[in-house]
């Protein structure tokens, strides 16, 4: 409860009630909050202490407002780090979700002239094109497109894809094992297919990521991720 003899300014102690009920889950993501009049009244406290306490969850981000509607918990994001190589399936493994894939298409294709570039391989040569839909928990959370050599993974199929992750096969089945890896970043707007895969409305903010993977020198994958702007963060470490 609030104590009203206690040092800590009045808005701060229900703020760390409030967070306290969002870290052990009694209040889940996009559970609606009480509203202001029954806040009050469960900690007498004045409207304006609970008002404050709601801009200062608002502005670092643990709840939003629906205009109209109320106030709720805001779904958790996933704040990756860029320093070093990681594996969406190993990291929602340790946030404590259940990663699954759903391969949305697996096609042999003769690839194009920015393909070959980014891969450093002659055009036209072959090449798996896989799209998969990365979920936690059976949410959305990344869209990919992933380009890999075919000359290199002959009898890569979608049904293994679908259930084991694709650095697992590259190292179990061909002993190939992930040596470094490029990344690059940029903001960008869903489209309408990205919308719907990942159950967004069409323009919401994402991150478009570009991974270049590398065995030594050579290039065993080429992916393009849009990651959902709600769900997603990267650090990037400056020394």
């Amino acid at each position: 409860m609030v104590e009203k003899d206690s040092r800590l300014p009045l808005y701060y102690q229900l703020m760390d009630i409030l967070l306290e009920k969002i870290e052990s889950g009694e209040l889940a993501e996009n559970d609606q909050l009480p509203s202001e009049r029954e806040l009050c009244d469960t900690y007498q406290v004045s409207r304006t202490t609970v008002r404050q306490t709601m801009q200062e969850l608002e502005k670092q981000s643990y709840i939003y407002k629906v205009h109209g509607k109320g106030t709720y918990v805001s779904p958790r994001t996933y704040n990756q780090s860029l320093v070093k190589f990681y594996s969406f399936t190993e990291e929602m493994k340790k946030a404590g979700k259940v990663p699954t894939t759903t391969v949305v298409s697996f096609e042999k294709i003769n690839c194009d002239s920015k393909v070959a570039k980014v891969m450093d391989i002659p055009v036209e040569e072959e090449v798996f094109k896989i799209v998969r839909l990365r979920l936690a928990d059976q949410e959305p959370m990344l869209y990919e497109t992933s380009y890999v050599p075919v000359k290199d993974f002959k009898n890569l199929s979608s049904e293994e894809l679908q259930h084991t992750p694709m650095y697992e096969i590259f190292r179990t089945q061909y002993n190939v094992n992930i040596s470094s890896a490029l990344e690059s970043f940029m903001a960008v707007s869903a489209n309408k297919v990205e919308s719907e895969m990942l159950n967004i409305i069409e323009g919401a903010p994402c991150l478009m990521l570009k991974r270049v993977t590398y065995d030594q020198s050579k290039v065993i994958e080429y992916t393009i991720s849009i990651a959902r702007g709600d769900k997603f963060t990267y650090t990037v470490e400056l020394k």
